[in-house]
């Protein structure tokens, strides 16, 4: 991992040089992943395919051109690994810990840099958020390997060394919500295994939360009255979607024979389930994505839109951002001046944060979709649910993606890099850059509705 100098840093602002940290890694991913040692078969890899795999793989994505389980060798699946892993934990995180290690303190530099990538986390809080962060993701994911592993030996009958190595993969995966499975024949002929999807589903889920969120269940895991506003929301968020997806998604495919249909009816409702929680930002599938309904597609890019808790691996516009919309539209039809949410008032900053980063994604979204239908010949539903998979950085896929054009891949790998560090430039943007005004225009109020 190559991180930004102490002159980089005095040149750039934060947001520039979080920039900057993650192209070079993403840059270091490639150049990796071109060796012929990190492909399966004669030659290297053709270099598209490596950048997209670097890309998705730094912003935990898990879009991939190629199938990552037969494309690349078990050196090519260790750089994912670990380019996925510094892409969850975030790459100034993971400089500020070694800056923690040698010099046992934080230079402001650092603090506004790791601020930036975090999305505000305060500049008091950055110590204790960047040992919580190393200290939650490597105990869960060590809890989640160790389940899989062991698992994957007895079950699948896969031998002990090659069962640890799926489940250290996939654990890792999982909770950085990631989506990249080097499992022989995917997770397809799992669906109906309890533990897999449900360990899975457990990991993604925990992902999602969100540092913060995570912090501060497990400082107050018994006084719900102390949790802050954030975590209130992320975590009524994450119950809601996930039971109104699960619901849904159960169904409307309940009886399709291309997904549920063929299943035992035990079985569908955890299927809908562990497809519900991927929306949060997971990326995994036991079923074929591409045969699912046209009304299922829709409800999962919203899903996928919204995405996860800020601070964390999910992407999306963040559960907390839709909250803050939700609360603004109630306030709004029951006429009232102020924004309340669980028992306190919101800072008008925060309503016009939580529009323009709504509105500068679904424009995004919006453009990238018309660009992919000028460039390819695929329906627009694929299309626009392959812009938001992307954006949303949740790498779930209707199967279309190894079939675009190099152009359309390409400005897929744009939105997945953007979608990853969107969150991050633009809310610190808007953050940062709050001036006072001396002066104000006269008030007037156009017709609206």
């Amino acid at each position: 991992m190559v991180a930004p100098t102490a002159a980089a840093r005095r040149r750039f602002g934060p947001a520039t040089t979080v920039l900057v940290g993650y192209a070079a890694v993403v840059g270091s991913g490639f150049a990796l992943l071109t060796l012929p040692i990190a492909k399966a078969g004669p030659g290297g890899a053709r270099p598209l395919d490596a950048l997209f795999t670097s890309i998705s793989a730094v912003s935990v994505t898990g879009l991939s051109t190629v199938e990552t389980a037969d494309h690349w060798t078990f050196f090519g699946h260790a750089v994912i690994l670990l380019l996925v892993q510094t892409g969850g934990l975030g790459i100034m995180t993971l400089a500020s810990l070694i800056g923690l290690a040698v010099a046992r303190k934080l230079s402001l530099g650092s603090k506004l840099t790791t601020s930036a990538e975090t999305q505000g986390v305060g500049l008091a809080d950055i110590r204790r958020f960047i040992t919580g962060a190393i200290v939650v993701s490597l105990t869960v994911e060590a809890i989640g390997a160790v389940v899989l592993g062991v698992w994957f030996a007895a079950v699948t009958g896969f031998p002990p060394l090659e069962a640890a190595w799926y489940g250290l993969f996939h654990a890792v995966s999982a909770f950085n919500n990631a989506g990249f499975t080097i499992l022989p024949r995917g997770l397809v002929p799992f669906v109906g295994d309890p533990v897999v999807s449900l360990a899975l589903s457990a990991l993604v889920l925990i992902g999602s939360l969100g540092f913060p969120v995570l912090d501060e269940l497990r400082r107050f895991p018994r006084t719900p009255l102390r949790w802050s506003m954030n975590t209130r929301l992320v975590l009524w968020g994450t119950a809601v979607l996930t039971v109104v997806g699960t619901l849904f998604i159960t169904a409307v495919e309940w009886g399709r024979a291309g997904t549920f249909g063929p299943l035992d009816w035990p079985t569908k409702v955890p299927a809908g389930f562990f497809q519900a929680a991927q929306t949060r930002s997971g990326g995994f599938s036991t079923v074929d994505v591409g045969q699912l309904d046209g009304a299922t597609l829709i409800v999962m890019d919203v899903l996928m839109f919204i995405g996860g808790g800020p601070a964390g691996t999910a992407g999306g516009i963040k559960l907390t951002t839709f909250g803050v919309l939700f609360f603004i539209l109630v306030a709004e039809m029951r006429g009232r001046a102020a924004v309340n949410v669980f028992g306190k008032r919101l800072l008008r900053a925060v309503h016009r944060q939580a529009i323009t980063v709504s509105l500068v994604a679904v424009g995004v979204i919006v453009a990238s979709t018309v660009a992919l239908a000028l460039l390819s010949d695929e329906p627009v539903d694929r299309l626009a649910f392959e812009a938001v998979s992307a954006f949303a950085t949740a790498g779930l896929s209707t199967g279309i993606t190894s079939d675009l054009s190099p152009a359309a891949q390409a400005l897929l790998l744009l939105l997945m890099f953007a979608g990853r560090l969107r969150p991050i430039l633009l809310a610190s943007a808007l953050a940062v850059r709050t001036r006072p005004l001396t002066y104000e225009f006269p008030k007037e109020r156009p017709i609206i509705g």
